[in-house]
C-alpha cells in the first residue's frame, strides 16, 4: 500500500557527481523524517544522511560535505545530491522514511535499493 522507489544509480569516476531520488507512493498523508543508508557486499547498512520533517539534516562522517539530502514534500520524493565522489561510497543505496497514512502515524518503509558505483 505505500512503496518507495529509489532511482538515479549508476557507473560514475571518481570526483564526479549522480543524483539519486527516492518517491514514495501509495495512500500518503504527510512524510515524517527520511533517510538515505548503503550497504555494501559483506558490509552492514550504515546511515548516509537523514532530514527530519521539521528540516533537521544529520550526514555520516565519511559524507560531509560531499552529499546534500533534500526532500520536496509535494511530490513525496527525497533526494541525494552525491558531489565528489569516491570509489569507498560504491554501495547499493536505500532509501527510508517515516510516512503517516490512514492507520499509522509514522510507517517505517524501505526502498529496494539502487546501486552506485565509483570507479575509474
Amino acid at each position: 500500500q505505500v512503496q518507495l522507489v529509489e532511482s538515479g544509480g549508476g557507473l560514475v569516476q571518481p570526483g564526479g557527481s549522480l543524483r539519486l531520488s527516492c518517491a514514495a507512493s501509495g495512500s500518503i498523508l504527510s512524510i515524517n523524517a527520511v533517510g538515505w543508508y548503503r550497504q555494501a557486499p559483506g558490509k552492514q547498512r550504515e546511515l548516509v544522511a537523514t532530514f527530519t520533517s521539521g528540516g533537521d539534516t544529520n550526514y555520516a562522517d565519511s559524507v560531509k560535505g560531499r552529499f546534500t539530502i533534500s526532500r520536496d514534500n509535494a511530490k513525496n520524493t527525497v533526494y541525494l545530491q552525491m558531489n565528489s565522489l569516491k570509489p569507498e561510497d560504491t554501495a547499493v543505496y536505500y532509501c527510508n522514511a517515516g510516512v503517516e497514512t490512514e492507520r499509522y502515524r509514522n510507517l517505517e518503509v524501505w526502498g529496494q535499493g539502487t546501486l552506485v558505483a565509483v570507479s575509474s
